[in-house]
């Protein structure tokens, strides 16, 4: 049994990420921004032009599953 490198596994993670944080962003949003829009350790900024702009965040949301499933497809066990 072949192990895959750090970088395909990272990817794979990566990929889980955007597409769960994708999902919650775009059922919640209004939640999901509330929670980093303070004291979350620089995510402030990030979060920022989403702000009391749920359709914005659910838009972006629907980029993030779609590059996350992308990421997904890409990676082929050795």
């Amino acid at each position: 049994m072949t192990t895959q490198p750090w970088t395909a596994r990272a990817a794979e993670m990566a990929a889980i990420f955007m597409v769960g944080d994708g999902l919650v962003g775009l059922l919640q949003p209004r939640r999901h921004v509330d929670l980093w829009k303070e004291e979350a350790l620089g995510a402030e900024r990030t979060v920022a032009p989403f702000v009391d702009r749920p359709g914005r965040r659910q838009l972006y949301a629907l980029a993030q599953i779609a590059g996350g499933l992308w990421l997904a497809s890409r990676q082929r066990p050795r």
